[in-house]
């Protein structure tokens, strides 16, 4: 009698350490190691074992054993796969307890190198009606079968089991949304701040990685002529990807793009659509492909290659997460359009000006002179003595002299010679030395470049913007000195533009130009800085990468 109750209040003890172990344990192997073990002390068993079905419920994402050593468990090789009686229990939800289970005629045997099993209790590990896998044990350590008071003691533990599976998916799922969220939101941020599309699509790309576990993310745009390419890549291979970015006519990337629709192939290797040189190339067999799409207008694709793990197909959660993300791609080269026709409009308006400008003063200036060279031929012609022929060939040499320094100003407007023969401080001082002499106002140049010249689109944009900054000071500063200032440093040439004129409080970014300055720069991922105060002048700093 002394014995049951001792045998009684161990069980006890070991049912309240399990429980305890349920809410304290953070690891869920750990756990249900734990209860494995605690199965097997507690009803006397030689081998314990709890195999966990997966989400899809087609194989074990967990088998925890206890009794078979390490060198037992390579022998045998991969975990049940849910045959058997093994299977019987998972598909009946129901307790099974057999005195030999070779004898059982739903046993389809053991594999190579498992220990010898006869008896048998197995219980499914069940939670308000759903299957999370099942706990079974074999070979009592004193020959006997398991017993109805066994059988009841691995059914409270099974249960506990089934409370830790659950808290650990749905911890799992939270987490899971929460790193989607975050990972949206991030991504959104980059949408209102990121000005370069290619950035943006391989944070997409990096994003959506992590998030469905993948092994390779591409994201393909169309090009003008017709043909693709991939322009952002994130994971194995992802170099190789970029390196050969051209995208075959014939393949499954293509065929989405022009049928805007998505796809999810559990097999490359099957679909007749399927670039195999590229699958092959970057050791894909698996994949989603999902189409950006604008107004019903394909404007790229996002790609996603073999999710990791032993199966690397993806499911429906994972294809609507992608949808997702190929969502806000597509926002992303939309913007990326209007940003660039937007530029290139205010491109067009500006050189439309220009040749407003430059047509006003070839009518107002150079025609005029022109007119009046052929007067000065006439009176030349007309001349009654030497001394009016050589008066009037005077006056109409110094009016040709003057109208080809017209020219040549309007030529150095247009494009300086001295930019591209020389570099940037020539020219630059070229500009100050003739805006000097033409409007009286004192200017300085100061460089710093070294030995090897700026880019061709640096040196021009940089000129340019000095040459508005000049025009600005005539129109608005009435200064009396500019100090031009351009200094190469690591990365980047900065240039200052400073005048001691009256200054302004507020900006009016048309009236001054800065509109076409601020665009210069930004074309080169530069940055534009104007600091102006009341009769303290104005100070404008432009940095470019270099």
């Amino acid at each position: 009698m002394a014995t049951e109750r001792d045998t009684t209040r161990e069980r006890l003890r070991g049912l309240v350490d399990a429980g305890i172990a349920l809410s304290s344990e953070l690891s869920l192997d750990a756990l249900l190691q734990k209860l494995v073990e605690t199965a097997a002390e507690l009803t006397g068993a030689r081998y314990a074992a709890l195999g966990v079905i997966d989400r899809s419920r087609n194989a074990l994402e967990r088998f925890v054993t206890t009794g078979v050593d390490e060198q037992t468990r390579r022998e045998i090789g991969d975990p049940p796969r849910g045959r058997g009686v093994l299977g019987v229990l998972v598909r009946d939800a129901t307790p099974l307890r057999l005195h030999d289970v070779t004898d059982d005629p739903r046993s389809v045997g053991f594999p190579p190198g498992h220990p010898q099993m006869k008896t048998f209790l197995g219980v499914p590990v069940l939670l308000r009606n759903v299957a999370y896998g099942n706990l079974y044990l074999s070979e009592k350590h004193d020959g006997s079968d398991f017993t109805e008071e066994d059988e009841e003691l691995v059914r409270l533990l099974a249960g506990q089991a089934a409370v830790a599976i659950e808290n650990a998916r749905l911890y799992q799922s939270a987490t899971h949304w929460s790193r989607q969220l975050e990972s949206l939101n991030e991504v959104a941020a980059a949408l209102v701040s990121e000005t370069s599309l290619v950035p943006l699509l391989g944070l997409i790309a990096s994003r959506l990685r992590a998030l469905v576990d993948a092994r390779l993310v591409t994201i393909a745009l169309p090009a003008a002529d017709g043909s693709m390419a991939v322009a952002a890549a994130d994971g194995e291979n992802a170099d190789d990807a970029l390196r050969r970015p051209e995208i075959s006519q014939r393949s499954k990337t293509r065929a989405v793009f022009d049928r805007k629709q998505r796809e999810r192939v559990n097999s490359v290797l099957d679909d007749p659509e399927m670039d195999q040189d590229a699958a092959r190339r970057w050791g894909v067999s698996a994949g989603m492909w999902v189409p950006l799409v604008v107004r019903d207008r394909s404007v790229g694709v996002i790609a996603v290659h073999d999710k990791l793990g032993p199966d690397p197909r993806f499911n429906d959660e994972d294809l609507r997460l992608t949808e997702g993300f190929a969502i806000r791609a597509s926002a992303a080269v939309e913007l990326s359009e209007r940003v660039q026709r937007d530029a290139l409009r205010r491109v067009v308006e500006a050189q439309e000006l220009e040749r407003q400008r430059l047509a006003r003063e070839l009518h107002d200036e150079t025609g005029q002179a022109l007119t009046s060279i052929l007067l000065g031929l006439k009176s030349v012609e007309e001349a009654k003595s030497d001394e009016q022929r050589d008066a009037a060939a005077a006056s109409l040499r110094e009016l040709v002299v003057s109208t080809l320094q017209d020219v040549r100003r309007l030529a150095v407007e247009l494009r300086p010679k001295a930019l591209d023969d020389f570099g940037l401080l020539p020219a630059l001082e070229r500009l100050a030395q003739t805006f000097t002499e033409q409007m009286g106002i004192e200017t300085d140049v100061e460089a710093s470049l070294g030995e090897t010249r700026l880019p061709p689109e640096v040196e021009t944009a940089l000129y340019r913007l000095v040459q508005e900054a000049l025009t600005n000071v005539v129109k608005h500063a009435r200064a009396r000195h500019v100090s031009i200032s351009i200094v190469r440093r690591p990365g980047f040439v900065s240039a200052v533009i400073e005048d001691d004129g009256v200054g302004f409080a507020e900006l009016s970014g048309d009236g001054i130009g800065l509109i076409g300055m601020r665009e210069r720069v930004g074309l080169l991922d530069g940055r534009l800085e104007i600091e102006s105060r009341p009769d303290h002048g104005t100070t404008i700093v432009a940095e470019v990468p270099v």
